[in-house]
């Protein structure tokens, strides 16, 4: 669901904003192709603009004690009925109360309808400083103020800039200074070309006295009015003053063009908040590359309060400059590649006797859908959409079969053809089942993966346009949790994504284990790392509850993955 952390186990010292994750796939916090054009297809998604929002904030409360406020920004949008329906968050800033978000929140301008938009500021408790932001439960942090406008009232400004009076829950009034909130509107724009650059520096000024500086980067991209908008920043390079920092992936839209000036800011990190500046400089892209190709270093300069600069000692290298043209996941799908869904459904005891009502299985004869039948109904229309020939290979797991073999992997319908023909033909052979499956376990879903990693094992030798997804149904009580992992792992190198689906009101800390959205990926049994995060968790029951939409949920994660995969590989759309 992203890699934006609320701070991290580093204590702020990790990359935001030019990791690959974030520039080269969809905008975890708003715009997914992927859901667009589903929506789009059904004739449901009206004419809009993608804008992007860039958050800053002045003289925040400082609720800590010790130290300055750790702050957040949630947006909201107000809905017709008065609920608020939440459209990002910010990264959290350390011990700042004067906060520049580098985190973007992208929302869909629609300019034939009020928008109303509502900004909610926290301060995070330390001890959630290594969970997603997406993770942490609000009320559980202090409450720093919230402010509201209207979306048309940033985006017809001059500057496309807003500046907003925080106020506390009950409103504007009072004699308490809240501070202020500035939101800054671009619009977004499609371009397929981003920038790979790992960035070095040589002979830092020295700013700690009983050791070596631990430096760190900041980008900004300056706008017409001179005003400055922080794109992303490096990793910290601890006790150094010669750094090499992780390469930089970074898109147009977030530089603009290869012309639009950057401030480059070298700063020393201190945990408290306040970063000591080492020096700066002002070059494009254009002018970044000609540095890597002269293979010459660029002095930085420090500012004076007489407008003169004093130039530096220290050099900024780079090391590595790559123009790559990044391609969307819907220009694959265009071009001919293909997804290709699977379908594996939870037999287990757990899920309770099929014939007594508070079964999950239990088919009503008055034709009630129950939790799988609803979870094979609501998520079957989205899969449908998206594959190629509309038929699944359906499988079945945990139960006795027909001759009374305890299986982890057999075919739904009962017959040796293991596909089925659209989301009928998937509830047709699953009725069947019932009649003809005992309700046995334990649940192991490291077979059903293994079988799904086989058939996109197989395709990768014959056909590149071949991507998989095998969505599994369960009620959440998983007993091979180790091997499952592994079964991961060992996928993670596959076209492959899985979509677990939990129904009913069961414990799913297992399944939120298995889809690493805590930012570390999944490790197997023999040390062996995921290349990557192939798993996505979506529980029926926010679905139900209008806490998410099951499109938005399910295709949340699968575009990424589906690009990460795709690139890694360096394949490209068909005729690109």
């Amino acid at each position: 669901m992203g890699g934006c952390f609320s701070g991290d186990v580093k204590g702020g010292k990790q990359a935001i904003g030019g990791v690959q994750s974030r520039s080269t796939m969809n905008n975890n916090t708003g715009h997914n192709d992927a859901v667009d054009h589903f929506f789009r297809v059904q004739g449901q998604c009206p004419l809009s603009t993608q804008i992007e929002l860039s958050i800053s904030a002045s003289n925040l409360r400082d609720l800590d004690i010790t130290s300055e406020s750790d702050p957040m920004t949630v947006l909201y949008v107000k809905k017709r009925d008065g609920t608020l329906e939440e459209l990002g968050r910010t990264e959290v800033t350390l011990n700042s109360l004067n906060p520049a978000w580098i985190e973007k929140i992208n929302v869909a301008y629609q300019f034939e309808i009020v928008q109303n938009l509502v900004f909610h500021v926290y301060d995070v408790d330390t001890k959630y400083h290594n969970i997603p932001v997406k993770a942490l439960k609000l009320n559980e942090q202090d409450f720093l103020g919230e402010t509201t406008c209207v979306l048309s009232e940033i985006v017809t400004k001059r500057n496309r800039s807003l500046t907003l009076n925080l106020h506390s829950r009950n409103g504007p009034g009072g004699f308490k200074n809240f501070g202020t909130l500035t939101v800054h509107a671009e619009e977004t724009f499609s371009s397929r070309m981003s920038v790979e650059m790992k960035l070095s520096c040589s002979q830092l000024d020295n700013k700690d006295m009983f050791s070596k500086s631990d430096p760190f980067l900041r980008i900004s991209r300056l706008t017409e009015n001179g005003n400055s908008i922080p794109i992303c920043k490096t990793e910290v390079i601890n006790n150094n003053l010669n750094p090499v920092w992780r390469p930089l992936y970074l898109s147009m839209q977030q530089i603009g063009s290869k012309d639009n000036p950057l401030l480059i800011e070298c700063f020393d990190f201190n945990s408290n908040g306040n970063h000591v500046l080492i020096g700066q400089l002002q070059k494009s892209v254009s002018e970044l590359e000609k540095v890597h190709k002269d293979r010459s270093g660029a002095h930085l300069v420090f500012p004076s309060h007489h407008g003169q600069e004093k130039v530096l000692k220290g050099q900024l290298f780079v090391d590595q400059f790559i123009e790559k043209e990044q391609f969307s996941f819907l220009d694959y799908l265009s071009s001919g590649f293909q997804l290709n869904f699977m379908v594996a459904v939870d037999f287990t005891a757990s899920n309770g006797n099929p014939r007594n009502q508070d079964s999950l299985h239990y088919i009503d004869p008055s034709g009630q859908l129950n939790s799988y039948q609803q979870a094979i109904m609501e998520v079957g229309e989205v899969i449908q959409f998206y594959d190629s020939d509309r038929r699944f290979p359906a499988w079945g797991f945990g139960g006795r079969t027909y001759d009374g073999t305890l299986s982890h992997c057999f075919n739904l319908n009962g017959m040796d053809a293991y596909e089925v023909e659209g989301v009928q033909g998937i509830m047709a052979a699953y009725a069947s089942a019932l009649h003809n499956v005992t309700l046995a376990g334990p649940t192991l879903f490291s077979h059903v993966i293994n079988t799904a990693a086989q058939m996109a094992g197989q395709a990768t030798s014959k056909d590149i346009t071949k991507y998989f997804v095998l969505l599994i149904i369960t009620d959440g009580v998983l007993t091979d949790i180790q091997e499952t992992i592994d079964a991961l792992v060992r996928a993670s190198d596959l076209p492959l994504s899985i979509l677990i689906v939990g129904v009913g009101d069961a414990d799913f800390k297992q399944m939120e284990i298995l889809d690493a959205d805590n930012g570390r990926l999944l490790e197997s049994s023999t040390g062996r790392v995921a290349t990557r995060d192939i798993v996505q968790f979506v529980p029926m029951r926010e679905v139900h509850s209008g806490q998410i939409s099951v499109v938005e949920a399910l295709l949340e994660e699968l575009p990424g993955q589906f690009l990460t995969y795709m690139r890694s590989r360096n394949i490209k759309p068909l005729h690109a």
